[in-house]
């Protein structure tokens, strides 16, 4: 069974051949994919090393972890298995058997929402901060920094309407 390691913290100017070499002489047959950009064709950053058994792979780790090649310090550790359709959160979107799609979608739409709430509320209070203590800023005249995504401007518009609603029968 071969394991898959992910390698980080590649340069960008990389020479795969000696990359390569330096794997190789772990003495274990092991395959590199070095992750590049369609455009430019330089290394990403990261890559995949793939090694025959598990054994191999707490070596190579444990020898690589941490090299320096060419300046930067390699990151080794077992990579994670490929993954569709996961949440911010980690859950997976499409659910189970026993799952309602309805409470999936709408706590992925929550989070969604949530997340630029948050930051609004953040900024306020950093500017509340501001005042207080009498410093000046310059804010940006962007009229887009306090406009909501528009993929999510209606159902942001309904869970507003939703929390008026709320804060009008509590009243």
């Amino acid at each position: 069974m071969s394991i898959r390691l992910y390698v980080g913290n590649l340069p960008a100017e990389l020479d795969r051949q000696a990359l390569e070499k330096i794997f190789n002489e772990s003495g274990d047959s092991v395959s590199l994919k070095v992750i590049t950009d369609r455009k430019t064709g330089k290394c990403r950053g990261f890559g995949f090393v793939t090694v025959g058994s598990d054994e191999a792979a707490d070596t190579v780790i444990e020898k690589f972890n941490g090299y320096d090649f060419n300046g930067a310090v390699l990151k080794l550790e077992k990579a994670l298995p490929r993954t569709k359709g996961k949440a911010e959160d980690g859950s997976d979107l499409e659910g189970s058997a026993d799952d309602s799609s309805e409470s999936k979608s709408e706590s992925s739409v929550a989070s969604t929402v949530d997340a630029p709430i948050k930051a609004a509320a953040k900024r306020k209070k950093r500017n509340n901060n501001k005042k207080a203590t009498g410093s000046t800023s310059t804010s940006s005249s962007s009229s887009e920094a306090h406009q909501p995504d528009p993929r999510w401007a209606s159902e942001l518009e309904r869970l507003k309407q939703q929390l008026l609603e709320a804060q009008g029968a509590a009243k």
